[in-house]
């Protein structure tokens, strides 16, 4: 059966993990998540080593079980089967989605960036399950220098790219802004700082998954 994307796409950043009990923190999170109904999850980190990184995942993937969570890795493809990971982002600099593709088989989730004002040429030939697109307003999470699309953006980018290809809206997604969204044409949000920057991240999601009800 193909996976069906949710609305909320969790992105943990690793600036969300504090370094004391970290281990214990990423435990109760995961497990909190999962039963919360997230069924899709991004782990990003871009500054750790491979250590960290390697010891990060193989926590989240055992508070996470496979077959109920799928957790994606940002950039790093080559370690995603190591990890036992379910797919990857690729953005500009990294793999493209051909390249992760052709390393991670064709029922690896792969997901890649899409444009902001209008779609990257060619980007929907490429093997992708997700098209991300934005930033839809400022963000903290993740250095851009692109221009915030807002909700006419995304409308304006959903009437190029047509009805079929899942197009989710990132950076600076709000609780507010979020049902607007939806209405203009995004499949799903993908949400960071306004989840992970909540003492319960588990009850904001089930917040924001009751608004998108």
């Amino acid at each position: 059966m193909p996976f069906v994307f949710p609305k909320i796409y969790p992105i943990l950043d690793s600036s969300f993990i504090p370094q004391a009990d970290r281990s214990t923190f990423l435990d109760t999170l995961g497990r909190a998540l999962a039963d919360a109904g997230v069924t899709l999850l991004e782990y990003r980190n871009k500054t750790s080593a491979d250590a960290q990184l390697l010891a990060d995942a193989a926590i989240l993937r055992a508070a996470m079980p496979r077959g109920q969570v799928r957790l994606v890795l940002d950039d790093r493809a080559e370690l995603v089967q190591q990890i036992g990971f379910d797919g990857v982002h690729v953005d500009a600099g990294d793999l493209n989605p051909s390249q992760a593709r052709a390393l991670l088989g064709a029922d690896a989730i792969v997901g890649t960036y899409a444009g902001t004002e209008a779609l990257l040429p060619g980007i929907l030939d490429e093997p992708a399950d997700y098209f991300s697109i934005g930033p839809i307003a400022p963000t903290t999470t993740k250095q851009t220098d692109k221009q915030a699309i807002g909700a006419e953006g995304v409308r304006q980018l959903r009437l190029q790219a047509g009805p079929k290809p899942v197009l989710v809206a990132v950076g600076g997604v709000s609780f507010e802004l979020a049902p607007q969204l939806i209405e203009a044409g995004a499949s799903v949000l993908a949400v960071s700082a306004a989840l992970f920057r909540s003492s319960d991240s588990a009850n904001e999601f089930r917040r924001w998954m009751k608004q998108l009800a």
